[in-house]
């Protein structure tokens, strides 16, 4: 008995050194400069996509308005080789990050229904940054593996040959709408200057960002209802074609009555969202 009371005094001891360490290598000053950067590269990629979204829309790009598109985009510039590699390494960091705040909780979000929501939400943007990883990587060898819309449709497509695909599909595709509409709720609802570390920051600077946030949070929130949407479609016909990305909700968009102008706000305020994690990359509080 006595042994077994020294067995578990071990691993509780083990578990909260581990926990310890964790914490420490997630707030160190490697890690904030890190996450600083993935928000850089997350801010570049979100104007990049807005840019090729208005672009499109006068028939001057025929670049996808999306994740990938916006990479292959950046890889064209002077010197993209090297920034493709920043780019990596940015996009490995968000993912780390987007880890960091799921479960290790450094905004205390906490474990209520909200709180859970938000930590999942987290979660969801780690692993969607570390979907464009390979892709990335791809680029800077030469061996592009084709479009962000082409490569999503494959997956599906193999998620839906499987016994309950449809179903999996089906809730990946709510996943979607409920990040969306969350996203357009906190856009409403939450204090963005939390976010920042506003002694750091003019009251002008803070407003912008503040500004920034809600508008791109809320125009980010009905690309991403938009593209879950779509997966439910894909799961109710179980046809993959039916899935789009975010070039394909901002194409669905602007075919919709004054769509071009709807599309143009939505470009628009990702932009604005853009601009809002390059501010975040300068300002953001890693925990509070």
């Amino acid at each position: 008995m006595a042994k077994a009371n020294t067995n578990k005094g071990v691993l509780k001891n083990m578990k909260s050194e581990g926990k310890k360490a964790a914490k420490e290598a997630a707030y160190s000053p490697l890690m904030e400069r890190l996450t600083r950067l993935g928000y850089g590269i997350k801010g570049m990629i979100y104007i990049v996509i807005g840019s090729l979204a208005l672009r499109g829309a006068f028939g001057n790009s025929r670049t996808p308005a999306d994740q990938l598109g916006a990479i292959a985009a950046i890889s064209k510039l002077p010197y993209g080789h090297l920034i493709l590699w920043v780019v990596l390494i940015g996009l490995i960091s968000y993912s780390l990050w987007g880890l960091i705040r799921a479960f290790l909780d450094p905004f205390h979000k906490g474990t209520d229904m909200e709180g859970l929501v938000a930590r999942a939400g987290f979660l969801v943007s780690a692993i969607s940054y570390a979907f464009f990883v390979v892709p990335t990587y791809d680029l800077i060898q030469g061996t592009s593996s084709g479009s962000q819309t082409g490569n999503t449709q494959r997956m599906i497509g193999a998620v839906l040959s499987m016994p309950w695909g449809w179903a999996i599909v089906g809730v990946l595709g709510i996943a979607g709408i409920i990040a969306g509409f969350y996203q357009i709720y906190r856009a409403i609802n939450s204090k963005f200057d939390q976010t920042f570390k506003p002694y750091a920051m003019t009251p002008e600077q803070l407003r912008i960002a503040k500004q920034a946030g809600r508008f791109g949070t809320i125009a980010r929130g009905v690309v991403f209802s938009l593209v879950g949407f779509f997966l439910c479609l894909a799961a109710f016909y179980s046809n993959p074609r039916q899935a789009k990305t975010f070039d394909g909700a901002l194409d669905f968009l602007a075919k919709q009555p004054y769509g071009l102008w709807l599309m143009g706000i939505i470009a628009i305020g990702l932009i604005a969202f853009g601009i809002y994690s390059l501010i975040g990359a300068a300002w953001f509080r890693l925990k509070r």
